[in-house]
């Protein structure tokens, strides 16, 4: 999983520019939570509805042909929840009093989800890269250790002596019988 440290700084980090927050959280498009600094509010329902709404958001901007999804802003009676795309896999979700400048959220909810969004995909990039790895390590046979060549011994070389000849040589006769 992404560096949740990280990302946790950086939502900590954008609470401190955007005083009106109330609460930051990271999710997946999934609905799964990768980090929060949400107070008094259940992530794991909020990353849920998230991924909910932005299915609907995202089949809504893809049939208006307005092109990929980019923010989500709801206005409650209370306040405003507002959602960002963080990279290719990646949401950031703000919640926000009533009297929150929208400009400055726009602003600070926009250069975070980039941020974060970096953070992912260079995560998830990394991920399948190991992944890769590791299918291709699993489908290639394990290379067996180079055997040296067997030598083996020469064969001692023949040594071809010549023995002495005595003086006497011996004649020898054959015959036939016909």
């Amino acid at each position: 999983m992404v560096s949740e440290p990280e990302i946790l700084d950086e939502l900590r980090r954008l609470r401190a520019r955007v005083p009106q927050l109330t609460g930051a959280l990271t999710a997946g498009v999934d609905g799964l939570v990768l980090a929060h600094d949400t107070p008094g509010v259940e992530p794991e329902v909020v990353a849920a509805l998230t991924a909910a709404a932005l299915g609907v958001a995202v089949r809504m901007a893809d049939t208006t042909g307005q092109g990929d999804f980019r923010e989500l802003l709801v206005r409650g009676v209370y306040g405003y929840v507002a959602t960002y795309a963080a990279g290719e896999s990646a949401v950031l979700t703000l919640l926000a009093q009533d009297r929150v400048n929208v400009g400055r959220l726009h602003l600070e909810g926009r250069r975070a989800g980039a941020r974060i969004g970096e953070l992912v995909d260079a995560w998830e990039a990394k991920a399948r890269e190991a992944k890769d790895a590791a299918a291709t390590a699993a489908r290639t046979p394990p290379k067996t250790p180079a055997k040296p060549p067997v030598r083996t011994p020469a064969k001692p070389p023949i040594v071809r002596t010549r023995s002495a000849r005595g003086s006497a040589t011996t004649t020898a006769r054959t015959t036939t019988d016909s």
